[in-house]
């Protein structure tokens, strides 16, 4: 991207001496181990390491689902490590997009109507979540699936609805935990070249956790965690 411009020179993300324990009874565990991170306006980061290295919590506290034990995040200069449950809340509906390993739709709902429900939250009218959520399920491929409830849209489609419902409010960045975990291995490339367009295209910022090497080749940069430790850090092919 080289359209960026002056006032975005600073990191999106800004992550320093990050660090987060979970207490068992009397037992601490430490997960993160005082992590610095800085990831760019447009970058797309690939999150990879050992079950229990830390990267999903690394990626949990990126999008103010969880608070730290220590240290400072900071998303386009806020400091989202001082806000409380509320403010949170509040930041990550307008801030972050979510898309899972598990599509998390509501079976009940058609593609279109789970597409709107984060919109739900915001002064739109009903027609304007209608066409909000149109243009985002068309973007990802299914606008001839709107109708479609999730039990007749395959898995990779499942997941197409779910990012379009990720990206249909226009969040910051996305934030992507395995999205590629639950599916067939076309299905799987089909969604990663979803998220690189995206990425490339239109802009947005990905912050993904996979254990897929494939799937982190997609993205412009692989960071390696290893027992709460930030231990590597390159860039894609």
């Amino acid at each position: 991207m080289s359209n960026q411009s002056a006032s975005d020179a600073r990191p999106l993300v800004r992550v320093r001496g990050l660090s987060k324990a979970y207490r068992r009874g009397p037992e601490v565990l430490q997960v993160l181990h005082g992590i610095d991170l800085d990831i760019a306006h447009g970058d797309f980061v690939a999150l990879m390491g050992p079950s229990g290295s830390g990267k999903s919590t690394l990626l949990n506290l990126i999008g103010g689902l969880d608070t730290p034990t220590s240290g400072e995040i900071e998303i386009e200069g806020q400091r989202i490590d001082r806000m409380n449950d509320r403010e949170l809340a509040r930041w990550r509906s307008r801030h972050a997009g979510f898309v899972f390993q598990f599509y998390n739709l509501m079976p009940t709902l058609t593609a279109q109507k789970n597409v709107e429900l984060p919109l739900l939250l915001t002064s739109l009218t009903g027609r304007q979540r209608e066409r909000h959520a149109a243009i985002a399920l068309a973007l990802v491929g299914l606008g001839d699936r709107r109708g479609h409830r999730p039990n007749e849209l395959s898995g990779g489609q499942q997941q197409r609805v779910a990012i379009a419902r990720a990206i249909v409010s226009d969040p910051t960045f996305l934030i992507c935990d395995e999205p590629t975990g639950d599916l067939d291995r076309q299905s799987a490339e089909e969604i990663m070249s979803l998220l690189d367009t995206l990425n490339r295209e239109h802009g947005k910022t990905i912050i993904m956790v996979t254990h897929d090497p494939r799937a982190a080749e997609v993205a412009r940069r692989t960071i390696h965690l290893d027992k709460g430790d930030l231990v590597e850090e390159s860039p894609s092919a």
